[in-house]
C-alpha cells in the first residue's frame, strides 16, 4: 500500500469499517422516546421533525412507539406524534395512513406550506373527499354538507384549501373542486367572490359538461348558473338561454325571448341571435315547443313573427339554401368520371354512385347530374330505384314550402318503389319540420297495403315527426308494425324510434315484447334500433333498458343494446359506458355485436375526439375483421371533420387491409375525418380513392366504400362538414341519430341516406334587423390557398377508361406485314433520291433560329416574372362565404366595419362561422343587400318504371307428368 493511501486511511478510518460509524441523530432521539419523563419525549418529537426527511428509514423502525404516543390520551403532544407518524408513512409510500395521521395533527398540518409532503397529502385529501362525496346519494349530496357523514377533519382540510384558492385568486381551481365534490354552496361562493363573475360563469358552464358525469347533478348546476346569470349587472341572456336549453326549460327561454323582443332594437337583435344559436344546437322539437309557447302568449308583431320564423327553422333553412346554391362547387365532371368507371351491370356500384351524387349536391337543389343521365339512372330497379328516388330528398333538403310540387312528378309513379322512395324523400326534406308533410304521409300510409310504399312512408313519418311523439304517427306506425310484414315492420320500428327520440316512452316495452313474438329478424333489428333511439341523451335513465338488451339471449337485441349505450351516452365520455362497451367488444360471441360495441365507442367519445384513437388503437389491430371495421368507423364518427393527425395515422394502414369490408370502413371513416381539410394535404387521399374507383378488378365492397368516400369529401358542394357536436360542445340530436341509422347501411342500403342529416353548412351568414343579408365582409388572416376550393376537373384531366382496344388476329397481322414489305421493296430504288432530297429540305426547315428562340425565351421569362406575384397573406370574405372549422380561428371582423356582431364583447374574439346578427353602427345610411340567386326548379321527370312491377303469378293448373304435349 502506498504512503498516500495509508494517510488517507488514517484521516477517514470510519470509511473502511461501517461498524465504526458515528451514531445518527435520529437514533439518539428515538432512544429518548422510551424515557419515563414526558418532557424528554416532547423534546425528542420536536427534534425528530427536523431530521425525519433525511433519516426517515431510521425513524420508521420506531413507528410503533410513535403511534403509541399518539394513542395515549394523557400525552400532551399527541398532535406532534401524529404529524411525525404522518411524515414517516408518507416516506414509506403509505399515503392512506399518512393522511389518517395528518388529519389528526390539527393545525400543525399547515396547508399553506409548499413542501412535497403537504402538497401530496392535500391532493390525497381532496381525492378522498371527492370520492366520498361522489358515493353519496343525490339528496344527501345536495343537502347540508355538515351532515354528510364525512370526517370533519378531512372536510376542514379541504375547506382550508378552498379558502386558500379564493384568497390567492385561483377561482377556476376552486370551481373545479366544488364541481367534483358536488358542493353547490362552494360553487356559488367561488363564482360570487371571483374578480369577474361573467368569466367564472362561462368557465363553470364549459367544464360542467366535461367534469359532471351525473345528469341529475348537472341539471342542478345549470339551474344555479342560469340563476346567477340573471343577477349580473349586464345579464348574459345568450349563455342563460344555453343553460335553460340544456335543462329543456322551454317556458324559461320563452320568457327571456318575450322580454327581449318587446324591448329596444338592440334587445330585439339579441333575441334573434339567441334564436339562431338555439337553432344551431339542432334541437328542433324543443324549439317547436318554444315557438308554440310564444304563439300562445297572445301578442303579434313584426319582430315576434321574425323571431318565430327563426325558431321554426324556416328562415335558417332558406339562408342555408341560398348559401349552398350560390356557393356550390360540386364537380360534375368528377361525378362523370366515377359514372364512367363504374360497370353499368354492377348494381352495388351503380347505387353507390347515385348516393355519391346525392351527398355531393346535398342541400344545393342542383339535380343536373340526374337530368343529364336519366337513361343511366333508369337502370336502377326495385330497391335501387327506391334509394335513387330518396336521393332527391337529400338534394332538396330544406325546401319544405314546395316539397309537394317538387315530388309531384314522382308521387303518382306507377312503380311502388318510386312512390315509396318519394315518401322517404319527403321525410328527408321535412326532417324535424313536419308542416303539411306529416298529414300527407299519414294518408299515404293508411291508403296503401304495399309493403314497399309503407316502408317509405314509415321512414318519412319518423323523420318528419322526429322527437315529437305525435299520437297519430304513433298509432299508424304501431299498426304497420303489428301487420308482421318484414319489410314494412323494420321501417316501422325505426320510425317509432325516431318519433320518440330521447323521450323514453312506454312504447319501448311493447316493442321489446313484440320482438319476442315475431319470427322476422328484420323486424327485430328495426325495433332494436328504434329502442336505442328512444334513450338518446338520457344517460343513467336509459340504463334499465340497456341492461335488459345487452343481457338478452338474441344477438340482434344485444346488438341494439350496444347502439342504445351509444345513443344514451353520446358525447359524455362516461367511463361506465366505455367499460361496458369494451367488455362486449372482447367477450361477446357474435361478430355483429362486437362490431357494434367497438363502433359505439365513437359516439360516446365524440365530444373528446382526441381520446378515441388511443382507446381503439389495440382493437384496430385485432385478428377479427369485424372489430377492425368497428375501430375504423369509431374513429371516423368521433373525429369527423377534425382532420386529427392521430386518427389519420390509425386509418391509413387500414385502407390496405386484406379484408374488403375493412377497407370500405376505413375509406368512409377517412373521408369523414378529412372532410373540408386543406386540399393540398387531401390530394394523395383523393388520388387513392379515385384509384380504387377506376381499378376494374377492385373488390366490389372496396369500390363501394371509395365511391361513398368521394361523395362525403365533396358533400354539399364542398360547403358542409359532419357536425355531431355544436360549437358549445353539446351533441346535436338529429346528427347523432342520423349517424346511428347510417351505420345500419351494413344491413339495409337505403339507410345510407341518413348520413345527410349530419351535414352542417360551414358558412359565414350575417343578417341585420330586417333578417336580410347586407353587403359586408370579414377578413381571413391566412393565405387564400390554405382553405381554397379544389380546382375543378377539366376535360383534359379526364381519362376515358371505357375505351376498348381493338383485337387483331395474328394471321391478319402477318399477312399485312408481308404485303407492306413487298411494296417497300418495289419502290426502294425510286424512293432513295426523293428521300434524300426531302430529308435535306426538312433539316433546313427545322433548323432552329437561335437568335429568335433566345428573344422569345427572354420574353417568356419576363412575362412569367410579371405573372408570379406573391400570394397575399389575408383574404376578404364577403357575406355569405364558406368558413371551415379550421379557418374560423383566423377570421376576424374589421374593427372599423359598419356592421358589428350584436353579441360580441371587446374582451373576446367573436366566432365568424354560423349565423351572426349584426348591429348597424351608422343607421342613417342606406344599406345594400345581397341579391338572392336561388330560384326553385322542378325535379327531373322519372323514367317509366313498368319493368319494376313483378309479373303476376301464373294461373292454377294441374301438372301431368305423363302428358306427351307438355312441351319437351
Amino acid at each position: 500500500m502506498s504512503a498516500a493511501a495509508v494517510a488517507a486511511a488514517r484521516r477517514a478510518p470510519h470509511a473502511r469499517d461501517p461498524s465504526l460509524a458515528a451514531p445518527s441523530a435520529a437514533r439518539a432521539l428515538l432512544s429518548l422516546l422510551d424515557e419515563p419523563r414526558e418532557a424528554l419525549k416532547v423534546h425528542a418529537l420536536e427534534r425528530l421533525h427536523a431530521v425525519v426527511d433525511n433519516e426517515w428509514a431510521e425513524v420508521a423502525s420506531a413507528i410503533a412507539t410513535i403511534e403509541a404516543l399518539y394513542e395515549d390520551e394523557e400525552f400532551s403532544s399527541r398532535c406532534e406524534a401524529a404529524l411525525l407518524a404522518s411524515k414517516v408513512f408518507y416516506h414509506l409510500g403509505e399515503l392512506n395512513d399518512a393522511l389518517h395521521y395528518a388529519l389528526r395533527a390539527g393545525d400543525l398540518f399547515d396547508v399553506n406550506e409548499e413542501n412535497d409532503f403537504v402538497q401530496t397529502l392535500i391532493a390525497k385529501s381532496i381525492d378522498t373527499y371527492v370520492e366520498q362525496r361522489q358515493a353519496l346519494d343525490m339528496a344527501c349530496a345536495l343537502g347540508d354538507a355538515t351532515k354528510d357523514g364525512i370526517e370533519r377533519a378531512l372536510v376542514e382540510i379541504v375547506e382550508r384549501m378552498f379558502e386558500r384558492c379564493l384568497g390567492e385568486g385561483q377561482y377556476f381551481q376552486a370551481i373545479g373542486i366544488a364541481l367534483e365534490s358536488k358542493r353547490l354552496d362552494k360553487l356559488e361562493e367561488a363564482i360570487a367572490r371571483s374578480d369577474s363573475m361573467a368569466e367564472s360563469l362561462s368557465y363553470s358552464m364549459k367544464v360542467c359538461s366535461s367534469l359532471v358525469s351525473v345528469r341529475e347533478f348537472r341539471q342542478h348546476v345549470l339551474r344555479l348558473l342560469a340563476k346567477m346569470y340573471s343577477t349580473l349587472s349586464e345579464p348574459n341572456f345568450l349563455n342563460m338561454c344555453q343553460c335553460l336549453m340544456l335543462l329543456q326549460d322551454a317556458n324559461g327561454i320563452a320568457d327571456v325571448l318575450s322580454k327581449l323582443i318587446a324591448g329596444e332594437e338592440s334587445e330585439q337583435l339579441l333575441a334573434y341571435q339567441i334564436a339562431f344559436s338555439l337553432f344551431e344546437n339542432d334541437i328542433q322539437p324543443f324549439l317547436n315547443t318554444v315557438n308554440d309557447i310564444l304563439a300562445s302568449s297572445g301578442g303579434s308583431s313584426e319582430p315576434l313573427d321574425k323571431l318565430r320564423s327563426i325558431l321554426s327553422g324556416e328562415l335558417p333553412f332558406s339562408l342555408y339554401l341560398e348559401f349552398l346554391y350560390s356557393h356550390n362547387h360540386a364537380d360534375l365532371l368528377l361525378l362523370k368520371q366515377v359514372k364512367t368507371a363504374v360497370e353499368s351491370r354492377n348494381s352495388v356500384c351503380h347505387s353507390a354512385t347515385v348516393l355519391a351524387n346525392a351527398l355531393t349536391h346535398a342541400g344545393t337543389t342542383c339535380d343536373q347530374f340526374l337530368r343529364d343521365n336519366l337513361d343511366w339512372l333508369s337502370r336502377a330497379t326495385n330497391w335501387a330505384r327506391f334509394s335513387a328516388t330518396a336521393g332527391v330528398g337529400v338534394i332538396h333538403r330544406g325546401r319544405t314550402k314546395d316539397s309537394r310540387q317538387l315530388l309531384s312528378q314522382l308521387l303518382p309513379a306507377p312503380s311502388p318503389y318510386t312512390l315509396g322512395g318519394a315518401l322517404y324523400a319527403m321525410g328527408l326534406i321535412h326532417t324535424a319540420q313536419p308542416g303539411e308533410a306529416l298529414p300527407f304521409l299519414l294518408e299515404r300510409a293508411r291508403g296503401n297495403n304495399n309493403e314497399v310504399i309503407q316502408h317509405g312512408a314509415c321512414l318519412g313519418m319518423g323523420l318528419a315527426a322526429i322527437g315529437t311523439g305525435n299520437a297519430q304517427a304513433d298509432g299508424e306506425l304501431f299498426r304497420i308494425l303489428r301487420t308482421d310484414s318484414a319489410v314494412a315492420g323494420e321501417a316501422a320500428g325505426i320510425g317509432l324510434g325516431l318519433l320518440y327520440a330521447g323521450m323514453g316512452t312506454a312504447r319501448v316495452q311493447e316493442m321489446h315484447q313484440y320482438c319476442g313474438k315475431t319470427s322476422h329478424g328484420k323486424i327485430v333489428r328495426g325495433c332494436s334500433l328504434g329502442m336505442a333511439l328512444t334513450v338518446y341523451g338520457r344517460e343513467e335513465a336509459g340504463d334499465p333498458l340497456i341492461e335488459s338488451m345487452i343481457h338478452d339471449g338474441d344477438k340482434i337485441m344485444r346488438y341494439g343494446g350496444c347502439l342504445a349505450t351509444a345513443s344514451a351516452y353520446a358525447g359524455t365520455g362516461n367511463n361506465n359506458a366505455l367499460r361496458k362497451l369494451l367488455h362486449m367488444a372482447v367477450s361477446d360471441v357474435s361478430d355483429d355485436v362486437r362490431r357494434a360495441a367497438v363502433m359505439s365507442l365513437g359516439f360516446v367519445l365524440c365530444s373528446t375526439p382526441e381520446q378515441c384513437p388511443r382507446v381503439v388503437a389495440l382493437l384496430a389491430e385485432s385478428y377479427n375483421p369485424h372489430v377492425r371495421y368497428g375501430s375504423a368507423m369509431a374513429v371516423g364518427i368521433a373525429c369527423a371533420g377534425t382532420g386529427l393527425a392521430d386518427a389519420i395515422a390509425l386509418l391509413e394502414p387500414m385502407m390496405n387491409d386484406p379484408v374488403d369490408f375493412v377497407q370500405q370502413g376505413a375509406l368512409i371513416a377517412m373521408a369523414m375525418v378529412r372532410v373540408q381539410q386543406n386540399e393540398k394535404q387531401l390530394a394523395a387521399f383523393r388520388k387513392k380513392v379515385m384509384g380504387h374507383i377506376q381499378e376494374p378488378h377492385e373488390a366490389t365492397m372496396t369500390k363501394m366504400g371509395a365511391i361513398m368516400a368521394q361523395g362525403i369529401l365533396d358533400a354539399g358542394g364542398r360547403n358542409v362538414t359532419i357536425g355531431l357536436r355544436s360549437r358549445t360542445g353539446r351533441p346535436r340530436m338529429t346528427s347523432v341519430l342520423g349517424m346511428l341509422v347510417f351505420t345500419q347501411y351494413w344491413y339495409w342500403y337505403p339507410l345510407s341516406y341518413f348520413i345527410s342529416l349530419t351535414f352542417v353548412p360551414t358558412a359565414f351568414i350575417a343578417v341585420d334587423s330586417t333578417l336580410a343579408m347586407p353587403h359586408c365582409s370579414v377578413t381571413s388572416h391566412v393565405k387564400p390557398s390554405t382553405f381554397a376550393y379544389l380546382t375543378p376537373v377539366t376535360e383534359d384531366d379526364k381519362k376515358d377508361t371505357s375505351k376498348v382496344t381493338k383485337v387483331v388476329l395474328s394471321t391478319t397481322a402477318k399477312a399485312k406485314a408481308k404485303a407492306d414489305k413487298k411494296k417497300a421493296e418495289e419502290n426502294a430504288d425510286g424512293m432513295q433520291i426523293d428521300d434524300a432530297t426531302k430529308a435535306a429540305g426538312k433539316a433546313e426547315e427545322t433548323k432552329p433560329d437561335v437568335d429568335a428562340m433566345d428573344v422569345e425565351k427572354k420574353q417568356g421569362e419576363d412575362e412569367a416574372k410579371k405573372e408570379e406575384k406573391p400570394e397575399p397573406s389575408s383574404e376578404e370574405l364577403t357575406n355569405p362565404s364558406r368558413i371551415t372549422v379550421a379557418q374560423d380561428k383566423a377570421v376576424r371582423f374589421d374593427p372599423e366595419s359598419r356592421f358589428v356582431p350584436i353579441a360580441a364583447t371587446s374582451s373576446t374574439k367573436y366566432p365568424c362561422r354560423g349565423f351572426i346578427v349584426l348591429r348597424d353602427t351608422t343607421p342613417g345610411e342606406e344599406i345594400a343587400y345581397v341579391d338572392l340567386k336561388f330560384k326553385p326548379q322542378s325535379p327531373p321527370q322519372p323514367v317509366e318504371a313498368a319493368d319494376d312491377n313483378e309479373p303476376a303469378p301464373p294461373e292454377d293448373f294441374e301438372f301431368d307428368p305423363d302428358d306427351d304435349e307438355r312441351g319437351y
